[in-house]
């Protein structure tokens, strides 16, 4: 059986592990059941959250079993790692509601059926804890000096950090040991802030339990150009088409930045690494076609195939001036006619779209020459947009080179 683990680290999954050689041993002997814990705090998973699935993708392949822990007991508290202050409290209806989103995301990636994988939510577990009993068959064995020295900590130490979240570390340990007893779990995965949480559960396994276990993480991920991953101008990049079309899905990923192309279809893509190399080195102009594989590639997987072919020609079409592909797939604002008649501000039509979120920043787009509709440049501020620029009873807008956004017409 093949571990999985040289996949990780030759698509640049792994940043630190416990042991990692005696981890390459046991599962290359057995299968071996691993987790990752999420947190139902919103009602769509965005792509930030979905190097973890990724990995646990590439080592259910290799025979392992993944099982996604969604946290809706410690969802009650909030973690404090990576976080600059107190995560809003949401409650317990919000949090069930929340799960089947992350099941659905989950399932893009992973396969569920006949046992091959498993999702659970920790709050059965965590929800009728006696604190008392807690306390004394638990915390007992967390030094509070060795968790400050953890850097979640330590950062949260110098902004304010609650009680509350201070028992997280705790509840995130016992989920590891509920998990190895019932499902004989023995590794747990996460991003690279959560290696003081995952280091705490394997050691309280082999303090209670005498148990093997280990702990696995992925590097965290930021763009070349420094930003957040799964972040664009207008929010966060979601996986629900509600919270963001196909088209917008495939946008962002035709618009990465050059350096991040290799990096991207190593992480985000099942591609072969041989057909990935050939990628990169394509240059110029010709890297274009690497992001419309990317691009493609990820809005397939979670959006289906269907969708996916539907983007890339209507980005073909807005990115070639005349295209004759089908643009239904651009997000699109329907108005009356009579309102057009009227004559519609520049910066209010701007508004209204997902392009800019204000007046203000339609006025610096218009400003910086970065608005256009129909192709043409806008540099009037004052402008009114009418009816007599319609073609084909819709109006093209364009921010930037690389954002697109169509008005129609009733």
């Amino acid at each position: 059986m093949a571990s999985g683990l040289e996949d990780l680290k030759q698509r640049g999954f792994l940043q630190q592990c416990t042991d990692i050689d005696r981890l390459e041993e046991i599962m290359s002997e057995e299968s071996v059941s691993f987790y990752v814990g999420v947190d139902p705090t919103a009602r769509s998973l965005h792509i930030g959250h979905m190097v973890p699935f990724y990995a646990m993708a590439h080592l259910q392949k290799n025979g392992h079993r993944p099982i996604v822990v969604v946290g809706g007991g410690t969802g009650l508290i909030g973690d404090p790692s990576g976080k600059t202050e107190m995560r809003k409290i949401i409650t317990l209806e919000e949090i069930r509601e929340n799960e089947k989103a992350i099941k659905w995301g989950a399932s893009k990636l992973l396969d569920f059926s006949e046992d091959r994988g498993v999702m659970v939510n920790n709050y059965d577990w965590l929800g009728g804890l006696n604190y008392i009993e807690f306390l004394r068959d638990i915390g007992r064995h967390f030094s509070v000096n060795r968790m400050l020295t953890f850097e979640a900590y330590k950062q949260r130490l110098e902004r304010g950090l609650s009680f509350i979240e201070f028992n997280y570390m705790l509840l995130q340990s016992y989920d590891f040991l509920i998990l190895n007893r019932e499902y004989n779990c023995k590794l747990q995965v996460g991003g690279d802030d959560q290696w003081g949480n995952i280091v705490s559960g394997v050691e309280l396994i082999r303090r209670m339990d005498g148990n093997e276990a280990f702990g696995l993480t992925f590097p965290l991920i930021t763009r070349a150009d420094g930003k957040k991953m799964g972040k664009s101008e207008r929010g966060a990049i979601f996986l629900d088409p509600e919270l963001c079309s196909p088209y917008e899905f495939f946008q962002y990923w035709r618009n990465v930045n050059d350096a991040d192309v290799e990096r991207f279809l190593k992480m985000f893509t099942f591609l072969p690494l041989d057909e990935i190399a050939e990628l990169a080195e394509l240059q110029g102009q010709d890297i274009n076609k690497a992001k419309e594989r990317l691009a493609w590639e990820q809005t397939k997987i979670i959006h289906g195939e269907e969708e996916a072919n539907k983007a890339l020609e209507s980005s073909k079409a807005a990115f070639s001036s005349g295209g004759s592909a089908d643009r239904d797939a651009i997000p699109a604002l329907e108005i009356d006619a009579s309102e057009l008649d009227a004559g519609i501000n520049v910066l209010d039509l701007f508004a209204r779209t997902n392009l800019c979120g204000s007046k203000s920043e339609a006025r610096r787009l218009v400003s910086q020459g970065g608005a256009r509709i129909n192709d043409r440049k806008v540099e009037d501020i004052e402008e009114n947009i009418d009816s007599g620029e319609l073609v084909d009873n819709e109006l093209f807008l364009r921010a930037g080179k690389k954002r697109y956004f169509r008005i129609t017409v009733k």
